[in-house]
């Protein structure tokens, strides 16, 4: 009995320090960026006017506007190609679908440096110009997965015999994906989408590598802090962090209410 108290004693342990070690740091940013000085070493009272400077600020209203248009078109190609893709993938034979299904992992576990320097040199060779089109692209790119490997477990899920059944009862095959498949997966598209559209907002390797002179938020808190971070920046992560955090939160609270249908 003792032994068994020890152990959970030592896990609650290791956890809570676990735990201290990566959201300490947060809560200290997020305190100060409420904090009337721009001083980091004393606290002289709570204000507003870190983010009421943030949102005056052109350059990071510019930042925003970029971040959002960036991430919403990467997240609506990504969901059209991730959702075919899985749909043809799932239809092949074993062999082929194995193939496709390691290669597509490829985005996901290779260093986002050697993805961002890899497309960097693809668009220099072929001589596209550095900009907002090419981020979209190389978002494209790593949310596609995101996307693909969502959806692939509802596919696998679906009655079988449903899309065939819809055929035999003189249903066109594009009525048939639209009225028969797409309303069986949609939960994984949707989450799918949300992981897409928050791996987007969260980048900046891959994205310092494929844009030119548009800058997403990740990029303008980078070249803050090669200037020293004022406190405005701190704001501007906290924001980033809440939304990030609650579109996490959707997409676990979706999985968890799949697994439990």
């Amino acid at each position: 009995m003792n032994s068994h108290r020890t152990s959970r004693f030592l896990k609650g342990t290791w956890l809570a320090l676990v735990l201290a070690f990566l959201y300490i740091p947060i809560i200290v940013m997020i305190a100060l960026s409420f904090n009337a000085s721009v001083s980091r070493a004393e606290w002289t009272g709570f204000t507003l006017g870190w983010y009421a400077k943030l949102f005056q600020s052109r350059q990071i209203m510019e930042a925003l506007k970029v971040t959002l248009e960036v991430a919403v078109v990467a997240t609506a190609v990504s969901v059209v190609i991730g959702t075919l893709g899985a749909i043809g993938m799932h239809a092949m034979n074993a062999g082929m679908a194995n193939v496709l299904n390691t290669l597509s992992y490829l985005p996901m576990t290779t260093p986002d440096i050697v993805t961002g320097v890899s497309l960097m040199l693809m668009f220099v060779f072929t001589r596209v110009p550095l900009g907002k089109w090419t981020m979209i692209m190389a978002h494209v790119t790593f949310d596609t997965p995101y996307v693909l490997f969502s959806v692939m477990p509802k596919l696998r899920q679906m009655n079988p015999n449903l899309y065939e059944a819809a055929l035999d009862l003189g249903c066109h095959p594009a009525k048939a994906l639209t009225k028969v498949i797409l309303p069986e997966i949609n939960p994984g598209i949707v989450s799918g989408a949300l992981l897409a559209f928050t791996m987007s907002l969260d980048d900046f390797v891959i994205s310092y590598f494929t844009s030119n002179t548009d800058q997403n938020l990740a990029m303008i808190v980078y070249s803050a802090a090669r200037r020293g971070v004022e406190p405005t920046m701190y704001a501007l992560s906290t924001l980033m962090f809440i939304v990030i955090m609650v579109l996490l939160l959707a997409v676990n609270r979706r999985s968890g209410l799949e697994n439990m249908g």
